[in-house]
Order: C-alpha cells, then sequence, then structure tokens
C-alpha cells in the first residue's frame, strides 16, 4: 500500500486509513474509534489486527442500524456505547455511567465522544507522513474536541495529539481515558502478558456480577490481586480463568518517564503498547471480560482485556469518583479552565522482537528512538521516533 490516507469502510461503517508502508491504521468516523492496528503484510512481521475487535454486530453512531443494535444490547445507555464500540475508544467527560439523571436525558456510558460522528477536518493524503485531523462538539458537557493521528516514514510508531477546549465561561472538571482494548489473537492464556508501570493499584468495590475473579475494593500491588475466597491471581497474565471478569486500577509510577501499557505475545515475537507523559494520564483501569456475561451482545463469548489509562482510576461516574476523593493521594479528574484548552500527546507503538522475551521491563524514550527492554541485558529493541520530542519530556 502506497503511503497516504485514504476513505474506507471498515465493516460496513466510515473509515480512514493511514499507512506509511511499514504499518496501517484504521480510525472510525462513527465514535472516533481506533479499530485496527497492524504491520502491514510483507514486512516479515505479524500481520494481525492487535486491538480487540468487537465480536458483535456493530454501526455509525445516529444512525438507525446503531438505534436498532442499542435497543438489543443492554439499557440504553450500555446499549448506545456498545453498539459503536471497537477497539480504542474515548472516554470523555466521564468514565463509567452517567447519573440516573443524565441517563434519562439520553447520556451514553462513558460520555458523549464515543457516541457522536466525528468529522475529518484535514488530511495529509500521499504525503511520506500521513497524518488526520478530526473534531467531534460534546454538547452536554460543553467541549470541543479535537485528535490528530500522525505516522511517520518507516516507523511503527503511530503518534496522537489530543485537546479539549471548554465553550463554556466556567471552569469544568472532566475525565479523560483512553479505552484501549485487546484480545485474540494478540492475546492469549499462555502465549503472552500485559506490562504497565506502576506498581500501587486497588480492585474496584463492585464485583463483577458475581463472578468476579478478584476479591472487591482491596488494595494490592501489582499485578498479584487477591481473590475472593483467597490467595492471589496475576493480572498480568490474561484470561486466566474462564466465566469470570475483574475491573481495577493502578497508579503509575512518578519516577518513570514515560508511563507505558504493553502486551507482549511470545509465541508471535510481538509487542504492543502505548507510552505518555504520567502528568497527562496517571492512571490505568485494568478490565476483563472472560466469558463471563451470557446476555447480548456478550453472549456467553467475549474475551476482552482493557488496559484503559487516563486522568481517572476507575470506571464508577463523575459521582462515584467525586465521592471517592483522592486516591493514593492521586486526583482521578483533571481541570480545563473556563474558554481554556488542554492537550496531551501520547504513542502507540508495535515492534516485532524474540521468541524468548517474557517480560516488558522499561520503555524509554531517547534520541530519536523508542527504547524497549525485557529481562535480559539482551532484551533490547528500538524503534524509530522522529516525533519523540513532540511528547515534550
Amino acid at each position: 500500500m502506497h503511503p497516504g490516507v485514504r476513505a474506507a469502510r471498515w465493516r460496513k461503517r466510515s473509515a480512514c486509513v493511514l499507512s506509511n508502508g511499514v504499518i496501517e491504521l484504521i480510525a472510525l468516523n462513527g465514535g472516533g474509534h481506533v479499530a485496527s492496528l497492524c504491520f502491514l503484510p510483507g514486512s516479515g512481521n505479524p500481520d494481525t489486527n492487535v486491538l480487540w475487535e468487537a465480536p458483535w454486530e456493530t454501526a455509525d453512531p445516529a444512525t438507525p442500524k446503531a438505534k436498532k443494535l442499542a435497543s438489543k444490547y443492554g439499557q440504553r445507555f450500555v446499549g448506545e456505547f456498545l453498539a459503536s464500540f471497537t477497539g480504542h475508544a474515548l472516554c470523555l467527560d466521564y468514565f463509567g455511567a452517567p447519573s440516573a439523571e443524565e441517563a434519562k436525558q439520553g447520556l451514553p456510558l462513558h460520555g458523549e465522544a464515543a457516541t457522536s460522528t466525528w468529522r475529518l477536518v484535514q488530511r495529509a493524503q500521499g504525503s511520506e507522513t500521513p497524518q488526520a485531523k478530526w473534531q467531534v462538539q460534546l454538547p452536554s458537557a460543553g467541549l470541543l474536541f479535537e485528535r490528530e493521528i500522525r505516522l511517520h516514514g518507516k516507523s511503527s510508531i503511530a503518534l496522537f495529539k489530543e485537546s479539549v477546549t471548554n465553550q463554556r465561561s466556567e471552569d469544568h472538571y472532566f475525565h479523560w481515558v483512553q479505552h484501549v482494548t485487546l484480545g485474540k489473537p494478540l492475546l492469549g492464556p499462555n502465549s503472552s502478558a500485559v506490562f504497565l508501570s506502576g506498581k500501587r493499584a486497588k480492585t474496584w468495590p463492585l464485583g463483577y456480577e458475581g463472578k468476579s475473579l478478584v476479591a472487591a475494593d482491596r488494595e494490592f500491588t501489582w499485578p498479584y490481586a487477591p481473590r475472593e475466597k483467597g490467595g492471589r491471581t496475576d493480572l498480568s497474565r490474561p484470561f486466566s480463568k474462564p466465566r469470570t471478569g475483574a475491573v481495577a486500577c493502578v497508579l503509575l509510577d512518578l519516577a518513570r518517564e514515560p508511563s507505558f501499557i504493553a502486551a507482549l505475545n511470545w509465541d508471535l515475537g510481538f509487542v504492543f503498547g502505548y507510552c505518555f507523559r504520567r502528568e497527562d494520564f496517571p492512571w490505568v483501569a485494568v478490565w476483563e471480560e472472560n466469558f463471563a456475561r451470557d446476555y447480548s451482545p456478550w453472549n456467553g463469548a467475549t474475551q476482552a482485556r482493557g488496559m484503559e489509562f487516563g486522568t481517572t482510576p476507575l470506571p464508577i461516574g463523575e459521582q462515584g469518583i467525586f465521592r471517592m476523593g483522592n486516591l493514593f493521594a492521586t486526583p482521578g479528574w483533571k481541570r480545563v479552565p473556563a474558554r481554556g484548552k488542554s492537550n496531551v500527546s501520547y504513542m502507540a507503538f508495535l515492534a516485532a522482537v524474540s521468541k524468548s522475551w517474557r517480560s516488558i521491563r522499561e520503555v524509554k524514550l531517547e534520541k530519536n528512538s523508542l527504547v524497549l527492554r525485557g529481562t535480559e541485558r539482551s532484551d533490547v529493541v528500538k524503534i524509530s521516533a522522529p516525533s519523540a520530542e513532540e511528547l515534550c519530556w
């Protein structure tokens, strides 16, 4: 495929495809979901999509098809989100469910962004550094969100630059979470593990519909979380116990920059991850659905692992986060001043590694490179990162 940006369809949905001759990224205009990221065929690397693809039918938001699907996928506020959800979703301006009053007004799970139509406002077609930019209005929140995605020639990194503009005359407190969801074939119980740059952690207080893998509302040191009936489970290993689910959060370490999440599959010899500034996104919410939910659209047939980095530790909505207050002396929200603007940037990366690797110990930015280090001293891989300075370390 020639480098550049082009319009396309992904599962009958409106999409934008970016390619630099090394990797390909597909972003959906409906909901802004990043639906696919992969190495291009012929690169010598696995060309599988590293992002989870919803196993149920989805549609672009606000279409008759999406409304029909939403009516089948649970309560209205949940169904509207699930009807378009796949891959990497954006949760803005709250993380979790709306209040009962907000739900009556039609607000969905995880905020307006993921159920709105995004407007493609800029694209560099045929460029050696393909890029595209979207805008979406969040009328209830009074926010304007913008996202630019850029690829560089011969690099397996995608740079994301995002901004939130407060269009009102009062300060606004909100949640900003990248709901990154992973699954097969990248993740498997005997072939993979996930890693992040934090240790202090806590399980969420709401269980998992009677099928929780972990005990509720308990502090622990990542990745070893307490089980409900005693003992511990290693949350770095996905899908270890079928018919269960789990939700927890991890505070990322201040001393480790950049912060990162990463998934390693040693059968494929492959790493996928994100790196970002800890001051922008201090939390990772870890979610797992492992054949636990029998109702539509999950149907007892879904495996998904969320590694959701953002401003907010747990998907318990605005009221829940404010009631909880600071967790581990760290707030769970962000402020954008009246008529002000807030900016962030982060990177998604792909890398081939030796099949002997069993961990990702460190992700570091060096001059023009992103460096991954595993357990052994020889476990080092460098990825060309000509845009590293744009993360402002």
